[in-house]
């Protein structure tokens, strides 16, 4: 069974085949050209699910199980934002160290050095067999102060809750136990699994 990832983010590829290192897992731009989406939903979800669709709608195979994913974070004191907007903080075409540094001059502006935060990862599966979608999170606090140089967006701010460190300086051992992709992609493998057990 091929599962395909409606993503080409580098980072998101390499967690999302890590996790499912036993499967055989493409993004779909090794198998098509890159198209545009527009993610117009007002929920993590909605917007999984819309990228899911398009791609297994695009790919043109029945038997392809879609996954996408929808993720980002929400700040106490800026309101829960970016929330959805995660991947365009700082507006189109801008870089994930621009996003970062909108939020460090939002949460200084406000008077604070940090806030309470929350990730959230919405994964979207879309095959033959119908859709759904599962969620995770991970809590902790941003901080106007950038530490570490793994992983990649939001990561050296964002201190996961019960650590001292930023996600930015733990190790991907630590972090994949942590990450509110993980969680949410370890549910969907649940439902892929009786996906595949449908087809068997």
């Amino acid at each position: 069974m091929r599962i395909v990832l409606a993503t080409s983010n580098k980072g998101k590829v390499r967690e999302i085949k890590e996790l499912f290192h036993d499967r055989e897992v493409f993004p779909y731009t090794e198998l098509m050209e890159a198209f545009e989406i527009i993610e117009d939903g007002e929920t993590f979800k909605e917007n999984a699910l819309i990228k899911a669709r398009a791609v297994y709608r695009a790919l043109g195979d029945a038997d392809a199980v879609v996954i996408a994913d929808d993720s980002g974070i929400s700040v106490d004191v800026l309101g829960g934002a970016p929330g959805i907007y995660s991947a365009r903080y700082a507006g189109e075409g801008c870089s994930d160290r621009d996003n970062l540094n909108k939020i460090v001059e939002g949460v200084k502006n406000g008077g604070f050095e940090s806030s309470p935060a929350h990730y959230t990862a919405a994964i979207a599966i879309v095959s033959k067999e119908g859709e759904s979608c599962v969620h995770g999170w991970m809590y902790g606090d941003v901080s106007i102060y950038v530490r570490g140089e793994n992983g990649f967006g939001y990561d050296p701010i964002f201190t996961p809750s019960g650590f001292t460190q930023t996600l930015g300086e733990l190790n991907s051992e630590v972090k994949v136990g942590l990450s509110h992709r993980s969680k949410a992609l370890n549910l969907a493998k649940i439902l892929i699994d009786q996906i595949r057990f449908q087809r068997s």
